[in-house]
């Protein structure tokens, strides 16, 4: 390690332990955009004020996403001495209580509280860091989110950070690209492709200039594991880049972050205004010569610009549009015509500790060939929405079913979706699958990015495969005819078969046109663009067949496929449904049973909604023999 690192980590260590040793509480607010969405500012600017009011002395930091979103807006107290209290849920009012009861009064409010991290908390909370959400986790690219300042440089070296760039500057290129190797790390953006052949190919080839690339267009919906680890620990992915440009001889680099995601932008550029102050990026880095620095490209939010040499287009200027086959590696022939090393933001992030603790600790993570963990954003009809990071191999209903909390309302689980758009939905019995790479293909989904969505009994399949491939078809960026064309006809089969215009055979219909676009589109979005109906059809095409043939939506969701009737023996009229239509379908009076008007009545389902549960008297009828029925009976 050189010696100017020595002189940075020794000033950044002493500077943490004399905040952890001192007399002063700190307060950590989970101020990522979870926290900031649910009101965190807000309590922020509470605390401030109540500290200045009551005169009292605390270390107040905004940290980023610990992983529990569902808990947000999440506040936690270290008071010397005593171990980290998080209380969940909280309002401007609730910090008002907790600086009153705790911090003045010495009372931690275990009413409010949602547990401790570390040891000897209060005997009546539970220890979050052992239980139920982390006892399955395993921290390693998320080992700072929620820990750490992500706006002080400090507290990153403190832990660890920089190291890794320290110990990479002190061997040559091969020594590193050999560790990866050794390490088996596999890009974390979706594919899994070998990160140590990558880097080996953009090495080779000789040029005046080479660039590396960070992609952070992250476009699945409901995807938010980049903009976490952006927006809590920015500084892991700048020192994974910084080894990236000294490994294969790059001088600049640059993060293509789309638009929505001001915070991470925001705090993406303080931390490399804070690293070229350190003299960790820029000129004669540490001294050693090596000259590399950063810029922010922030993109448009077009979904397309994922796939590499779209991304690329994009920053130079261009449309983002995949380059037609054949085409050369970006490796090879990137931006601007130069060699250029693409990774994503988690696989950036890891390489400073793969460096630093070396290929076997990797390699003890995970399986042997996806060795390591895995990030997920846990989202759907799941009790703890979140973000998560697993070991690889880990079952997936441990996941759901662990540190998920189960099905919201505690309905039946019916699939979870995996990989986003360019993923699959597996059923029930998938739970049992090991969370790989390579496991997850041969079941019909992928890992992808890092997308799990969780559904329930309520959810209609076919209406999910239409939902994902609408997104596609939108997103497409138009160029080749098997994409352009090829899905835009599966969404209208889908959209018949949804709206009640189904016909038999537009199921084999819609696998012929999934294996037309699969092998011939020119990118990967196309090419796994019928992904989500494929393993629909596979796993749950009972679903798809009643809809067909029986008219029928067996989830009630599909607004063609049902009809909503009133039950006159359950019917107490008390006129909720009737004020809450905004169509006025429905007439009663009080004391006479309520009816619907078919021919007026939208489908929208605010009556049922509206219909207090102990009566239940809207019903939902679905099936041509049942709505024929109720049709004739309500005229």
């Amino acid at each position: 390690m050189t010696r100017n690192f020595d002189l940075i980590e020794k000033e950044a260590i002493e500077r943490w332990e004399n905040t952890e040793k001192s007399n002063t509480p700190q307060i950590y607010v989970g101020c990522a955009t979870c926290g900031n969405a649910t009101g965190a500012q807000s309590v922020v600017k509470t605390i401030h004020k109540q500290l200045e009011e009551k005169r009292l002395d605390a270390v107040v930091k905004e940290i980023g996403c610990i992983g529990m979103c569902f808990a947000e807006v999440l506040v936690d107290v270290i008071k010397p001495g005593k171990p980290r209290i998080s209380y969940q849920g909280v309002t401007p009012e609730i910090a008002e209580e907790i600086i009153e009861s705790y911090l003045v009064n010495d009372d931690p409010r275990p009413d409010l509280a949602l547990g401790y991290f570390g040891e000897g908390g209060p005997a009546d909370l539970e220890r979050i860091d052992t239980g139920e959400v982390f006892k399955n986790q395993q921290r390693v690219i998320l080992k700072n989110c929620g820990v750490i300042d992500p706006e002080n440089i400090n507290e990153y070296i403190a832990h660890g950070g920089y190291k890794g760039l320290a110990k990479s500057l002190e061997k040559d290129q091969e020594e590193i690209i050999g560790i990866l190797k050794d390490s088996g790390l596999r890009g974390r953006g979706g594919a899994g492709f070998p990160a140590a052949r990558k880097w080996e190919s953009c090495l080779k080839p000789k040029a005046d200039q080479k660039y590396v690339l960070c992609n952070a267009d992250e476009g699945d919906p409901g995807a938010f594991m980049d903009r976490s680890v952006l927006e809590g620990d920015p500084h892991s992915v700048i020192e994974g880049m910084l080894i990236a440009g000294y490994t294969i001889g790059a001088s600049k680099g640059y993060f293509y972050v789309r638009a929505e995601y001001p915070l991470a932008i925001k705090r993406l550029r303080k931390a490399i205004e804070q690293a070229r102050e350190k003299n960790l990026l820029g000129e004669n880095i540490l001294n050693t010569g090596f000259d590399f620095d950063l810029e922010i490209f922030q993109g448009a939010g077009a979904f397309v610009c994922g796939e590499s040499t779209a991304l690329i287009m994009s920053i130079e200027g261009n449309r983002g549009w995949p380059k037609p086959l054949p085409r050369p590696r970006t490796s090879e022939e990137g931006l601007w015509g130069k060699p250029t090393l693409l990774n994503n933001v988690k696989t950036f992030s890891v390489v400073p500790q793969i460096l630093s603790k070396g290929a076997d600790w990797f390699k003890s993570i995970g399986t042997e060939g996806s060795p390591g963990t895995a990030v997920f954003a846990l989202t759907g009809k799941i009790k703890r929405s979140g973000l998560i990071e697993v070991p690889m191999g880990i079952e997936l209903g441990k996941i759901i079913w662990e540190i998920g909390g189960g099905i919201l309302d505690d309905k039946k689980f019916k699939a979870v979706q995996t990989g986003g758009p360019s993923g699959g939905c597996l059923p029930e019995d998938k739970l049992d699958l090991p969370v790989d790479f390579d496991t997850l293909v041969k079941a019909g989904s992928m890992m992808g990015s890092g997308g799990m969505v969780v559904i329930d009994e309520s959810t209609c399949m076919v209406d999910v495969a239409r939902y994902f491939l609408d997104f596609t078809f939108e997103e497409s960026c138009g160029q080749c005819v098997p994409c352009r064309q090829g899905t835009q006809q599966m969404l209208e089969v889908l959209n018949d078969i949804c709206e009640g215009r189904g016909r038999e055979g537009d199921i084999e219909h819609l696998l012929e046109l999934g294996d037309s676009i699969i092998k011939s589109s020119i990118c990967g979005l196309g090419q796994t663009a019928p992904n989500p109906v494929l393993s629909t059809v596979q796993y749950f095409r009972d679903e798809y067949e009643a809809h067909i043939r029986d008219k029928a939506c067996p989830a009630l969701v599909c607004k063609n496929l049902i009809m909503f009737q009133i039950n006159e023996e359950k019917c107490t009229a008390c006129g909720r449904c009737r004020k809450a239509c905004p169509v006025e379908a429905i007439s009663g009076e009080k004391k006479v049973p309520h009816k619907i008007d078919q021919d007026t009545c939208t489908r929208c389902g605010i009556c049922f909604s509206e219909c207090p549960e102990r009566f239940s008297a809207v019903e939902r009828l679905t099936g041509k023999e049942k709505l024929a029925a109720a049709s004739g009976k309500e005229g």
